[in-house]
């Protein structure tokens, strides 16, 4: 199974790339992570936010391998314990088909994503700085496998 994570933003901070491939790396092939960015759309004084938050939302919808599961990063989504995603990750891998997590930009995800979406996931209540939301959803990816393979990583 791979897992895409499809996200808003390119260019993103050295910390976030190294955080990101640090824990993408440590996942094996059976539950692999690939990162697929999407361009941002203009964001400035005389932005038309709501039209480029729709635009990104077209191109990430695009992006969407064929036959993915489509998951959601949302506020409003389920939230799970590190047992629950780790059961949920099991169920994943047990059902065949790749996983797509959508991830939106600063004023998250277009409306046509969230339709899209066979379920929606929220990793907090707090509100998140998008480029951070890609280290913490591969970290947590690689302590949920820790755990259905009884690694050391997850100690709880």
């Amino acid at each position: 199974m791979i897992i895409h994570l499809i996200s808003v933003g390119n260019k993103m901070p050295r910390w976030v790339q190294e955080g990101y491939r640090e824990y993408a790396k440590r996942l094996p092939s059976e539950c692999a992570l690939n990162l697929i960015e999407i361009a941002p759309g203009h964001r400035g004084k005389s932005a038309d936010v709501k039209r480029t938050v729709r635009e990104e939302g077209e191109r990430m919808l695009k992006a969407i391998p064929k036959g993915c599961r489509v998951v959601a990063l949302d506020v409003g989504g389920k939230a799970w314990s590190t047992e629950q995603l780790s059961a949920q990750l099991g169920e994943w891998m047990g059902a065949g088909p790749d996983i797509a997590l959508l991830v939106g930009g600063p004023e998250g995800l277009a409306e046509a994503c969230l339709r899209q979406a066979d379920g929606r996931w929220s990793l907090s209540p707090l509100t998140l700085p998008h480029p951070l939301v890609r280290v913490v959803v591969a970290e947590q990816l690689y302590r949920a496998w820790s755990l259905l393979r009884n690694h050391p990583y997850h100690r709880a």
